[in-house]
This record gives structure tokens, C-alpha cells and sequence, in this order.
């Protein structure tokens, strides 16, 4: 079983950032593609950003591309999402996924991930 809890959301001015984190639980993290995704109320679940298990592949969604970077660390079992530039519409929750396949892939659909965190609420004022 794998545990994932995020942090690090909160209440941002349009145009400032945050760094959300993801931290898991479990001896073979560096083995799992990481993604995340975010709920705004009344909407469905988006793709935001994912990486694969090397962190050597990564994929963004338009909407944040160029002003999003997500990473990770193995070794601190982690990963991250490196929002800049925020706009009101980037306020939801945001979820940290992860696929233990253990493929070296990137995925951007919420049935490819076996486990999610409870998320983290980001607000962006404007």
C-alpha cells in the first residue's frame, strides 16, 4: 500500500508562486511514475503535470506549461510541483498520483494511477 500526502498549498496573489510537495511512503518510490492533477469545484479532475519514475521524462498540461516544473527525489521518496506565475483559475485541489507499474512512461489520465493523495487546497487571488 502506498500513502501519499501533499503539502505545501495555500492562499497566493495572481502572479506569485508555490512549491507543493508530495511525499510517499514505500520502499520502491523511485519505481513509480508521479503525476499531478487538480479539481476546481463543479469541474472534473484535470492533468497538471507528471514525471516518470527516472524523473527523466515529464509532461505538462497546456494550461501550466512554461510556468510549471515538477521534479522529484527519490532518495526523499518526493516529488514536486513548482507552480509560478499563478492565476485565479489555477485555484483547486491539487492531487499527487502515482502508477506503480514500473514503467518509465508519463501518463495524463487519472484511471492510469493506482494511488492519490487527500490533495491541497491552492487559492490565487486576484
Amino acid at each position: 500500500q502506498v500513502q501519499l500526502v501533499e503539502s505545501g498549498g495555500g492562499l497566493v496573489q495572481a502572479g506569485g508562486s508555490l512549491r507543493l510537495s508530495c511525499a510517499a511512503s514505500g520502499r520502491t518510490f523511485s519505481r513509480y511514475a508521479m503525476g499531478w492533477f487538480r479539481q476546481a469545484p463543479g469541474q472534473e479532475r484535470e492533468f497538471v503535470a507528471a514525471c516518470s519514475w527516472s524523473g527523466g521524462r515529464t509532461l505538462y498540461a497546456d494550461s501550466v506549461k512554461g510556468r510549471s516544473t515538477i521534479s522529484r527525489e527519490n532518495a526523499k521518496n518526493t516529488v514536486y510541483l513548482q507552480m509560478n506565475s499563478l492565476k485565479p483559475e489555477d485555484a483547486a485541489v491539487y492531487y499527487c498520483a502515482a502508477d506503480s507499474s514500473g514503467y518509465n512512461y508519463v501518463y495524463s489520465r487519472p484511471y492510469e494511477y493506482d494511488y492519490w493523495g487527500q490533495g491541497t487546497q491552492v487559492t490565487v487571488s486576484s
